[in-house]
């Protein structure tokens, strides 16, 4: 028996067309926790300054 994969906002079976989330409603709102800061990338905050330098050096390649 297979064991279908399940969305993981609801835990619904996934949509093909929406994969890996069952509808376009998670979708949107897994996005929205990325947005609201709900989701992080481990490590260190970075200082606006680090930031600005960044832009710049990408601005000049």
């Amino acid at each position: 028996m297979t064991k279908s994969k399940l969305c993981p906002i609801c835990k619904r079976t996934r949509s093909e067309e929406h994969s890996p989330f069952c509808s376009a409603r998670c979708k949107d709102r897994d996005l929205m926790r990325w947005f609201g800061n709900g989701y992080a990338v481990p490590g260190r905050e970075a200082a606006p300054e680090e930031i600005a330098g960044e832009i710049v050096r990408e601005e000049r390649d």
